[in-house]
This record gives structure tokens, sequence and C-alpha cells, in this order.
């Protein structure tokens, strides 16, 4: 049988892997990344420059699979990105060995038990669930039936103090022409019993508090969700006096990161009362804005605390009137890439370079209070640096360069 790899963007030094063997037997190439509970084997591989995750499965689930997160990616959806499928594999013997699939590894992004083990306590729980939360919602807007939601399936990476939540698991999902209320409640009920479990999991390695009531987690799931969802779908209805309503939604919903494509409008038929449907689209509207201002690609919430700093500073230099994308360059230049470049190589593997810059505001903060007075930010940097982001554990296979 013939070794055939199938791949979006073929990568040579792939050929160079140990396809003969089996997966859990693999130790060249095999990098020491945390990564979550999975029914299959699964290893983390550096190859050539790159770092790749390998999934061994049926053939015909690798392929479902990989074409399904092609499509997830093409439609920008938070998931990991899939690279190829291995198959024809057999052993010294000839013995036929499991299909592979290929996804790439998503830098600083870490399992939730590698979380916990990392300090992760139980006043951050809510920020991971409403990573989720968000998560499951994009799904779901996006007509994505997932029937398999867990913590275990998910990726998180570090956004400005909070998470960004990305599927790693496509194996049970599917993209539907439109998702019912059935299939959407389905998920959420699957997401509460998983995670309900996982919590519970934790507790018994003393990985959470035993104080922490999982019942009470998994209720805040599914609260969470349905209040996102109502405030991303639901009809509103109010008086023509009170046209100022549209715009209102419309900043609510770009406040949660989400853009709105259309609204259908429909008055009564004397024209007294009004009724708003949004059709929202996929979210990022702050990384989208920050990412056309400066070409820097960052978590939303990161974004959205680089366009308050460029604010900032368009404010303190009295720079209101000038073209904002030039101010805009202007702070890359004069602010973020100089604070960037202060860190040392040894610990550019400690975050990423947004989640730096957001930790270093957030410890700016801290240090004018105690200080009664505004402390800079490269003193500031200079101060985080050596005495807290030195300390951290790698979240990073390699630094960027």
């Amino acid at each position: 049988m013939a070794l055939r790899i199938v791949a979006n963007r073929p990568d040579p030094a792939l050929l160079g892997l140990p396809w003969s063997t089996p997966l859990e037997e693999w130790t060249e190439h095999v990098v020491p990344l945390p990564r979550g509970l999975s029914r299959h084997v699964v290893r983390i591989v550096r190859v050539g420059g790159r770092t790749y995750a390998v999934k061994e499965t049926v053939e015909d689930i690798a392929f479902r699979e990989y074409r399904l997160l092609r499509d997830l990616h093409r439609i920008g959806l938070p998931a990991v990105v899939p690279q190829g499928v291995v198959c024809g594999r057999v052993d010294a013997t000839g013995e036929e060995l499991p299909a592979a699939l290929l996804t790439e590894h998503l830098q600083f992004s870490l399992p939730y038990r590698s979380l916990f083990a990392h300090g992760l306590t139980a006043d951050n729980l809510p920020s991971l669930i409403d990573a989720m939360v968000v998560l499951l919602v994009r799904l779901h807007l996006a007509d994505f039936f997932w029937g398999d939601v867990s913590l275990s399936n998910v990726l998180f990476r570090r956004s400005a103090g909070g998470f960004a939540a990305y599927l790693v698991d496509a194996e049970t999902g599917e993209l539907k022409p439109s998702l019912s209320d059935g299939l959407r409640r389905h998920d959420l009920t699957v997401a509460t019993e998983n995670v309900f479990a996982e919590l519970l999991d934790l507790q018994a390695s003393d990985s959470l508090d035993h104080e922490v009531r999982a019942h009470d987690i998994v209720e805040m799931l599914q609260e969470r969700y349905d209040a996102l969802w109502s405030e991303l779908t639901d009809a509103e209805e109010f008086s023509t006096h009170e046209m100022w309503r549209i715009e209102q939604r419309v900043e609510r919903l770009n406040d949660l990161g989400f853009d709105v494509d259309e609204l259908d409008i429909v008055t009564d038929w004397d024209g007294e009362q009004v009724r708003i449907q949004p059709k929202v689209v996929e979210a990022g509207h702050h990384q989208r804005e920050l990412q056309a201002l400066t070409g820097l690609n960052v978590e939303d919430d990161q974004a959205r605390r680089m366009l308050n700093d460029i604010a900032t500073y368009t404010a303190s230099l009295d720079l209101g009137r000038e073209d904002r994308s030039l101010v805009a360059n202007r702070w890359l230049s004069e602010v973020y890439e100089p604070l960037i470049a202060m860190v040392p190589a040894e610990a550019r593997g400690k975050l990423e370079p947004a989640e730096i810059f957001h930790e270093v505001l957030v410890h700016r903060w801290y240090l004018s209070e105690n200080a009664g007075r505004e402390v800079s930010i490269f003193d500031t940097a200079r101060d985080y640096i050596a005495n807290h982001l030195l300390t951290r554990p790698d979240e990073t296979v390699a630094s960027d360069d």
C-alpha cells in the first residue's frame, strides 16, 4: 500500500516523519507540549520549523474532519487549522496502521487542564466559561452543529486577561443549511453535562478547589449562552419616537465584538411601532478595526484594549484632528513596537506580544496607583518583565524569532 499525503499546503518535511511506526511509539520530533484528553492517540511534533498536532483515526473520519475544519477556517471561525491527512500507512511487518489527521499547532494555546496546572483558580472559571460560550454561539450563528461540546475539545488562548476559545475536535460536527433550535439546545445540553463531569474530575485530582459547586458553573454556562444568543438574535420593538434605539442596539452588538450585516426593520400599519431584527455576522469587530489601522492580528479583546490605548495616546498628544490611521501607525512605532522589543529572547515564549502589552497596561495602573502619579509605560514594562514575566512558564514551542 502506497503512503498518501493529502494537504492544502504540502510541507516536504512531513515525509520525514516515521509514518511506518504507530503514533504512540513516536519519540523523534515529538515536543513536550501539553495536550488535552482525547479518545485517539495524539502527538505534537515539530518538523521543518513548524509544529503540528497528529491524530490517529479512521481514514474516512480523518478526511471528513479535515474538510470540515477547512470549511470552518474558510468562513473565519475559531478552530485549529487543518494541514492534511496521511493514509496508506503500514508498519514494518506490512500491517495497516490508522490514518493520521494533521493540524497546525495553535501558538500560545493550552488545554484547560494545563491552564489549571499553570495556576488558574476558581476565580478564573467565569472567564473560561465565557470564552466557551462565545465559541459555541459563534459556531451556532454559522449553522454549525458540534455534537460533542466539552472543555476537552477546546484550546484556550489568553486574551486581555480573559480567554479566547478555539475548537480543536470537529469529528462529530456538521455544517447545516440551517441550524434548528433543537440542535442548538442539544449542543448546550451536551456542553453542560460534559463540563459538569470535567469540573468534578478536576476536583478529584485536586486541580480545582473542592468548594467550587460544579452545578452552579454549568448553570452559569447555560444562562450566559442564552443571554448572548438573545442579545444577538432577538427582535426588538419600540415606538417611532425611539429610533435612537436602533443605533444603540448596533453599538451593543459591536461592543460584544460582533458586526451587523443588515437590519430587518418593520413598522406597524399606522407607523407608530418599529420592530428590528439584526442579522449578525462573524465576530471580530475590534480585531478587524485594529488590523485595518495597524496591521496587527490579535484576539478581539486584546484589540479592544489596544484601540483604547490608541485613543488615550491620541488625546494625550492632542492628535484628534489627525488622520486616525496615521496616528495609529505612530502609536505602533513609538509605543507598541519599542515596548515589545524590550522583552528579552528568553521570555518571548511566555506570552504572545499582544497579551504582554495588555498585562503591561494592567500593571501600569497598579504602579501608578501605588506611586500616586502616572508611571511611564516603558518604566512599567521594565518592572513587569523583571518581576512578573520572567517567572511565568512558557506557553509556546519557541519564540517567533
